[in-house]
């Protein structure tokens, strides 16, 4: 049966793609490719997540863009730190069971989810 296998990229229109670029790359370590994208490879933790919200959610405030941007981590703290050093604070932060959670806001004003995996139990 033909389907559907996962998420195969992120894109999106910005006023300055060069700034949104070079902010990625600065704040969140992108390796950006002369042809101006990222390619990420398959991941062996978390899980890509396909989710529509309702018309008039608040989760992806402050931003007024109609959609946000989840990206996996490997150490949350060491990416807000290097987002510190560059002049960037997080709008939360929250750890769950599922891992922990920050947001932060990009130069095209589009609202990143940064999550950093919970880490299997031992016992698993």
């Amino acid at each position: 049966m033909a389907k559907v296998l996962g998420l195969g990229g992120v894109f999106f229109k910005a006023e300055d793609p060069a700034v949104v670029r070079d902010w990625y790359a600065r704040v969140l370590g992108f390796e950006v490719q002369d042809w101006g994208g990222v390619m990420f490879k398959s991941l062996k933790t978390g899980f890509a997540n396909w989710s529509p919200f309702a018309a008039d959610t608040r989760y992806f405030e402050p931003s007024q863009a109609p959609f946000m941007i989840n990206f996996i981590v490997d150490d949350l703290d060491g990416v807000l730190a290097k987002a510190a050093a560059e002049g960037v604070e997080p709008t939360g932060r929250q750890d769950e069971e599922m891992g922990k959670f920050a947001w932060l806001i990009d130069p095209a004003g589009v609202k990143i989810e940064l999550w950093e995996p919970s880490k299997p139990s031992p016992e698993a």
